[in-house]
């Protein structure tokens, strides 16, 4: 499936893919609608449209996803407070077939963002953040969420986690709720009939460190065909169940790290770079490098090295494409979509096996 980072919506560093969804069961007719410049993200899991870019027809016509085990009624709407690095988005959990790239994942549950059914309850509102219910203010017309995981929210099944599921009895009345994992939002990839073990995201390097806009290749599956095959000399790193990885840089351990194509920077943390704003700023580019492993492993190691460069000097241009963008965080070390130019990236979802190795894991 081709992906492309473009300005399409004013952002840099954001990675793109289409999708059409369907109301179940009526693939190839007029009850479907194909929504582009979904934001691809290895940093989440399902997917999350914006109800306006899906049109509003079918948005309110797609079933209900209901269940919660918290609600005493059994059949009222589900709907989810979903909560990103940045925000979070509202919506219902609605019922959808989702086809990507030719793969179809039948009456897949999905979050339909903003589509005003249910008032945003309170405890979304002040854990959350900001409020990216909105194509504008999401950057894009939903996310696709290929993480590692396969729901989004395992432990919602046996806790009523805040600001996250919950059952609406009235537009105005929404309960945190448990969730079965059969009724929270999948992964599309793990739902696929086959090539669903994982995927390949594929830049190309910016001969520059930047481009106006790039276009690369999602894979499905690893393993599964000729065309995806894990290499023999690619690095592997485990991941726990979270999709978290250990990151050691400069003598410091972050084990809370992730490889993430929803994330359009670098983000870690060091108190030499200078800073303006959000991003880091240093008088000239800065070769530097880090250790992956495995979280709370002492094996696997991989050594990767990266570039940050002025940021402000970066975004004078207007490209869209950068692979030298890093900003500042307290105690997180995220490979955000500059880590993926010029590779290949390869992940792998909960329990599937690739050869002698057992997922989730991340390689490249």
């Amino acid at each position: 499936m081709p992906i492309t980072v473009d300005r399409s919506f004013g952002e840099f560093n954001s990675l793109y893919v289409s999708a059409t969804l369907c109301y179940p069961g009526m693939q190839g007719t007029s009850q479907c609608a194909t929504v582009d410049h979904m934001l691809l993200d290895t940093g989440s899991v399902g997917v999350r449209v914006v109800a306006g870019a899906l049109g509003s027809s079918l948005a309110a016509s797609l079933p209900a996803q209901t269940g919660g085990s918290s609600d005493p009624t059994g059949n009222a709407p589900i709907a989810q407070c979903a909560t990103f690095a940045s925000g979070f988005t509202w919506g219902s959990i609605k019922r959808a077939d989702v086809t990507i790239g030719g793969e179809v994942a039948g009456n897949l549950p999905v979050q339909v963002i903003g589509d005003a059914k249910f008032a945003t309850p309170s405890d979304c509102l002040s854990r959350g953040g900001a409020d990216l219910s909105t194509a504008q203010k999401l950057g894009a017309n939903g996310v696709i969420g290929i993480g590692s995981g396969i729901r989004d929210f395992p432990a919602a099944a046996q806790t009523v986690l805040p600001a996250n599921y919950y059952y609406c009895t009235s537009s105005g009345s929404c309960t945190g709720t448990r969730v079965p994992l059969d009724t929270q939002v999948m992964n599309p990839v793990a739902d696929f009939p086959s090539d669903n073990n994982g995927t390949i995201i594929s830049l190309p390097a910016l001969p520059t460190g930047a481009q106006a806009s790039v276009t690369g290749q999602l894979t499905f599956g690893v393993g599964t065909r000729q065309n995806n095959a894990l290499p023999p000399q690619a690095n592997i790193v485990p991941l726990d169940q979270n999709g978290y990885l250990t990151t050691i840089y400069k003598g410091i351990t972050f084990n809370n790290s992730t490889i993430d194509s929803g994330t359009n920077v670098y983000y870690f943390p060091d108190a030499a770079i200078p800073i303006t704003g959000y991003f880091y700023t240093p008088s000239a580019p800065l070769g530097l490098s880090a250790t992956l492993k495995q979280r709370g492993g002492t094996d696997t190691r991989a050594a990767v090295s990266f570039q940050v460069d002025n940021a402000l000097n970066l975004l004078a241009s207007p490209n869209a494409a950068y692979d030298s963008m890093g900003a500042p965080v307290s105690g997180w070390f995220m490979w955000g979509l500059p880590f993926f130019y010029g590779r290949n990236v390869y992940t792998v979802l909960n329990n599937a096996t690739i050869g002698s190795q057992t997922g989730p894991f991340v390689a490249f």
